[in-house]
C-alpha cells in the first residue's frame, strides 16, 4: 500500500491556475492507476480525474475538462494536478488516491470513490470571486 500527501491548495482569485502535487511513498507507486477527488461543503466526493500508471488514459470530469491537466512523473513518485482558469466552484478539498489493488481499475478509467484504498489527507483549494 502506498502513503499520499497532497500540497499545493490555498487562496486564489478566479481565473488563476494552481498545481497540487500528490507525494507517494511507498512502494509500487508507478503501477497504480491514480485520481484525484473533491469534496466541496454540502456535497459528496466527486471525481475529477485519474490517470493510467503509464501516463496514458487520462479522464477527466466533465466539469473540469479543458481546465485541469493531470500527469504524473514515476521518477519521482508524483502526481501532478494543474487547474487553470479556476472558477469560485472550484472550491474544495481536493484528495488524491490510489486504486485498490495494481490492476483494478480497466484501462479506460476509474470513476468511483469505492474503487480507491489509499487516500491522502486532502488539500483545500479556496477560489474566490
Amino acid at each position: 500500500q502506498v502513503q499520499l500527501v497532497e500540497s499545493g491548495g490555498r487562496l486564489v482569485q478566479a481565473g488563476g491556475s494552481l498545481r497540487l502535487s500528490c507525494a507517494a511513498s511507498g512502494r509500487g507507486f508507478s503501477r497504480y492507476r491514480m485520481g484525484w477527488f473533491r469534496q466541496a461543503p454540502g456535497k459528496e466526493r466527486e471525481h475529477v480525474g485519474d490517470i493510467h500508471w503509464s501516463g496514458t488514459n487520462v479522464y477527466y470530469a466533465e466539469s473540469v475538462k479543458g481546465r485541469f491537466t493531470i500527469s504524473r512523473d514515476n521518477a519521482k513518485n508524483t502526481m501532478y494536478l494543474q487547474m487553470n482558469s479556476l472558477k469560485p466552484e472550484d472550491t474544495a478539498v481536493y484528495y488524491c488516491a490510489a486504486e485498490l489493488t495494481v490492476g483494478h481499475c480497466s484501462a479506460y478509467g476509474c470513476y468511483d470513490v469505492a474503487d480507491y484504498g489509499a487516500w491522502g489527507q486532502g488539500t483545500q483549494v479556496t477560489v474566490s470571486s
